[in-house]
């Protein structure tokens, strides 16, 4: 058990990682860091966090440090964060971007002490009142560059989040954010996409809001994520969002030229065809 962790960000990633440490009595504190003083009253308020302090303070009276912020200002907060630990603390990230943090880390000499992990569960929702318990049963954690991590920090990233349910994925940090450019931004991408065609082509709200069925709200659900969180990741992850994009765009085409074409022969095959996704995803 934890005598205190420090979540850096108290939203949706951070406050369900709480919750959980805190249902599996794992901790016995947890200090809050924002920068708002409204969202460490909400986390105060919701039981997410214990205590609220200013960054270093935390971090000193900190066994565990957790960063889920925006991936932009990640990178120079956790560069921050690194200068202060010691060896007996561990610290660790939950961002959907790990190439540019990886770099930036590369040469720190406090790098062994840094875990990179990307827990891959999330909601369209955000702030201290999106936490949720049980968050991460059942889903996959990604840790990059794990030979650079401590053999004791390793072990206790994948101990918390094996005690929660989820199973461990290894990569490169580059091949994460590739992975991640197809399974998670290009659907946020396309939902984005789709909500504005939708906005800028039926303007009577009431006919979106009466009509709009399970498929259309599982499709555009992803719209209302946060911006402040998802316009970092696109930019940091540009070059493979743009591959993703692109081959989206391509097969937007082919759907697109079927219908002109009248060719029912070729857009039934090109639906059957992504039928075989039943495969992976029951």
């Amino acid at each position: 058990m934890f005598d205190s962790i420090t979540i850096v960000g108290v939203g949706l990633i951070s406050g369900s990682f709480s919750l959980a440490l805190k249902d599996k009595g794992l901790v016995k504190n947890v200090i809050g860091v924002s920068r708002t003083k409204a969202s460490l009253d909400k986390a105060l308020e919701l039981g997410l966090i214990d205590e609220a302090y200013p960054l270093e303070e935390a971090v000193k009276k900190s066994d565990l440090i957790y960063v889920a912020i925006p991936v932009d200002v990640t990178v120079p907060m956790m560069r921050t964060i690194m200068d202060m630990v010691t060896d007996r603390q561990v610290v660790t990230d939950a961002g959907s971007t790990k190439q540019a943090l990886c770099e930036s880390l590369a040469d720190h000499p406090m790098r062994h002490r840094f875990v990179a992990a990307h827990p891959m569960w999330g909601t369209e929702y955000s702030g201290p009142e999106a936490a949720v318990h049980n968050a991460f049963a059942g889903r996959s954690c990604v840790i990059c560059e794990k030979e650079k991590s401590a053999t004791d920090a390793l072990d206790m990233i994948e101990g918390l989040y094996r005690d929660m349910g989820m199973h461990m994925v290894y990569m490169d940090a580059d091949s994460h954010d590739m992975h991640a450019a197809y399974i998670s931004h290009i659907s946020h991408i396309t939902s984005f996409a789709l909500a504005n065609t939708v906005l800028e082509k039926e303007k009577e709200e009431s006919a979106i809001f009466e009509l709009a069925g399970g498929g259309f709200e599982s499709t555009v659900r992803l719209a209302k994520s946060s911006p402040a969180m998802w316009l970092p990741i696109f930019m940091q992850n540009r070059e493979n969002v743009l591959d993703v994009l692109n081959e989206h765009i391509s097969q937007l085409r082919k759907f697109k030229a079927c219908l002109e074409k009248e060719n029912a022969d070729y857009l039934r095959e090109l639906m059957e065809n992504a039928n075989k996704i039943r495969r992976i995803i029951k």
